[in-house]
């Protein structure tokens, strides 16, 4: 399916639902954490893909030498 699609049938009051399963699950205290990692993971790809782009550049540029 695509997820265009999937994102028509998801309103506000099933965002609500899924809310408050992951407090029940995780508790209050814990998801602040959870999107804290979640945060610090995006970031290191981030990094990542963008030290991978210049690890290429230089390649490229010792391939011109």
């Amino acid at each position: 399916m695509n997820l265009f699609i999937l994102l028509e049938f998801i309103s506000g009051g099933h965002i609500l639902l899924i809310v408050l399963v992951l407090v029940l699950l995780f508790g209050g205290k814990k998801i602040p954490e959870l999107m804290k990692g979640l945060g610090q993971g995006i970031r290191e790809f981030k990094k990542a893909s963008n030290g991978e782009g210049e690890t290429s550049t230089e390649i490229k540029k010792e391939e011109k030498k």
